[in-house]
């Protein structure tokens, strides 16, 4: 995305356009539009804006509802936070691409090699693994890439290494962690064909691109709270705790119902959750509606544990790869109280009904296996967002980006970006929109 700001008629200029969903997609586009000089209304039946990736408070503490990370790959994320009024190098850590699982595996790539060198050279330095593994994982990478990371069957990602005689080390600590912690879906279920298009954007478009971008803030800061401040001052608003009952085409546009009444747009950018919209949306749009209402969708915990504040993590985060967890992050190295770890657990779905202690007390005996001497946590906190995304399932059917209708887009991490359930599809699928409902014609 080269640049968010476009000039426009004065007959574009003229009508209000409404978001519906104060998400990341809504609010990329609302920042979109905002800064092509359209007035915008976001509704969000929320109190909070961010959709799956808002802020919570936990005892007074800002935090968020579930840990996430960036890519330095994700550049149309780096370009709204932007455009929003933030500056991404001081919101975000951004550290070399490092996957370590402490005393069990390491793999750091140089930034000081072009891409995909850089990995490579990462590989063949990389801690844990046999010479055998290693040729493994390379011979893995420069197949895909000569293929162009294009497969003629989508099929998972269990088959696609199985095919390719990956080693269980390699898988792991390499592909299945990157795979979850992406799709966040198990590689026996995700698709192969998403997986490749993101280790293709991660790893062979530029050294950087593999970059870590951990916020610093917490994930309102690092944008919502700058969409809004950029809608409202172009004009717009912000419309919190306002949910959508009902939306109409009529002769000049579209009619929005809510709480509050009826106002008509000259035209809608919807980024609801994927069943609300499959709710709302005209009877013109059923093959949208039955596509969305078929998704599949799976939760993350995110487990909020207190430390003695002299409690650190050897890095800002680490790789668990354990029974349950995933990655713990060190927030006293990022922007909480020292002594706060936070620990994801993706593709969370077999640990249904887990009572909330019962799996803080699992988890930190984890921890305990790669921290040494981690002492009983003062609280924790466990929160699950029970549908964070898509089941990234092969050949799975998803909206494509665009109008659905003359004046009406659809936005959404959902959307047929390429992307999985990510901050970055997200993104692209709101700024695409957008730019749908502006009348241009260039992909976003």
């Amino acid at each position: 995305m080269e640049d968010l700001g476009h000039r426009v008629s004065p007959e574009v200029n003229s009508g209000r356009i409404a978001v519906l969903g104060g998400g990341w997609a809504g609010l990329a586009a609302a920042v979109t539009l905002a800064r092509a000089g359209r007035p915008v209304d976001v509704y969000e039946a929320a109190r909070t804006l961010g959709g799956r990736a808002r802020r919570v408070e936990i005892d007074g503490i800002a935090l968020d509802n579930g840990q996430h990370i960036l890519l330095g790959a994700y550049r149309d994320s780096l370009a709204i936070i932007r455009a929003a009024g933030g500056d991404p190098e001081k919101l975000l850590l951004r550290l070399p691409l490092e996957l370590a699982f402490p005393g069990a595996f390491r793999l750091r790539a140089p930034r000081s090699l072009p891409a995909p060198l850089h990995l490579l050279v990462g590989l063949i330095d990389a801690q844990g693994l046999s010479f055998a593994e290693k040729f493994a994982a390379i011979r893995f990478m420069v197949g895909m890439q000569l293929n162009g990371f294009n497969i003629a069957d989508d099929i998972t990602v269990a088959e696609l290494i199985r095919r390719h005689a990956q080693p269980p080390q390699v898988v792991r600590y390499l592909w299945e962690p990157l795979c979850i912690a992406a799709l966040n879906t198990a590689i026996g279920d995700s698709s192969a064909r998403i997986f490749l298009r993101v280790l293709r954007d991660a790893f062979t478009q530029g050294a950087r691109d593999s970059d870590l971008l951990i916020p610093r803030a917490d994930l309102g800061a690092l944008f919502p709270d700058l969409a809004a401040a950029a809608v409202s001052k172009a004009g717009g608003r912000v419309r919190l705790g306002e949910s959508v009952d009902s939306l109409a085409a009529d002769a000049s546009g579209w009619r929005i119902g809510s709480g509050t009444g009826a106002e008509h747009y000259a035209a809608v950018a919807c980024a609801l959750p994927p069943w609300r919209a499959a709710d709302l949306l005209p009877p013109q749009c059923a093959h949208v509606a039955a596509q969305l209402r078929a998704l599949a969708h799976e939760p993350i915990l995110t487990c909020y544990l207190q430390y003695p504040p002299h409690t650190h993590l050897p890095r800002p985060m680490i790789g668990l790869s354990r029974e349950i967890s995933q990655w713990a992050f060190d927030r006293g190295q990022l922007d909480g109280p020292a002594g706060l770890v936070a620990v994801v657990v993706s593709a969370a779905g077999r640990l249904r009904g887990i009572d909330a202690a019962e799996l803080a007390a699992a988890i930190h005996a984890e921890l305990r296996e790669v921290v040494p001497g981690l002492e009983t946590p003062q609280w924790h906190r466990v929160i699950s967002e029970k549908r964070a995304t898509f089941k990234a399932a092969p050949g799975l059917s998803r909206p494509a980006a665009g109008l659905l209708l003359p004046g009406l887009a659809l936005a959404g991490d959902f959307v047929d970006s390429g992307y999985p359930a990510t901050i970055e599809g997200a993104v692209r699928s709101g700024i695409a929109a957008a730019r749908a409902l502006l009348g241009e014609t260039r992909a976003a």
